[in-house]
């Protein structure tokens, strides 16, 4: 593992992309954060972590904005009966984002992460893709749902993710341009996708030794 090394993890719903961040995490020695973000940005911010879950990857329009940001973001609030915006829960969220890349390496999943850290050095940014048969497949057998059920779901999701990314970045969900490397997991496999990508890590850190 190199000294300080933080990895972003871009993913189509039902790519792989979180299993493939778990084995990565674990070949690296490092730590993935997901849905532990929303914790933690809950209890540094003061706010109900469900105020984060609801807004988890989500994008609010103009007219969820409240009239006047009300600074510190903090307090004991127990709900989300708050003017608490999306846009500032990005941004609580965004500030334990950049503390964490900080202190530790470590590996994101989504939640623009890669755009937040954009200024660091230390970063490699990966988008993971896959064939619709094998997306279908994996949230069909993760859920029990129908293959129609499945790509409802998988339109829906990345649907919904693209308009967040979109949203907070002004870059494109997706497009290879965003990111050091995008790969369709359905080529390689799980394994064989994390085996590519710690080759890329070697390559990529060497060149900039």
């Amino acid at each position: 593992m190199h000294n300080h090394l933080i990895i972003n993890i871009g993913r189509q719903f039902g790519s792989g992309g979180k299993s493939i961040g778990d084995l990565l995490a674990k070949r690296l020695g490092v730590k993935l954060y997901d849905k532990e973000l929303l914790l933690l940005a809950a209890r540094e911010s003061g706010f109900a972590e469900e105020c984060f879950e609801q807004r988890d990857e989500q994008r609010e329009g103009l007219r969820a904005l409240f009239g006047h940001f009300r600074i510190p973001f903090v307090g004991n609030y127990q709900s989300c009966d708050s003017p608490l915006s999306g846009e500032a829960l990005f941004r609580i969220q965004s500030d334990v984002i950049r503390r964490v890349a900080e202190r530790e390496s470590c590996i994101f999943v989504g939640r623009c992460a890669d755009y937040i850290l954009r200024e660091r050095t230390d970063t490699i940014n990966l988008f993971f893709t896959a064939d619709l048969g094998d997306r279908v497949r994996r949230i069909t057998s993760r859920t029990g749902c129908t293959a129609a059920e499945a790509e409802a779901k998988i339109e829906a999701m990345d649907r919904q993710r693209a308009r967040y990314y979109n949203y907070y970045t002004s870059r494109t969900w997706g497009e290879a341009a965003s990111y050091d490397l995008t790969i369709n997991t359905s080529r390689l496999g799980e394994e064989g996708t994390v085996d590519l990508v710690i080759d890329f890590i070697n390559k990529r850190m060497k060149i900039n030794d």
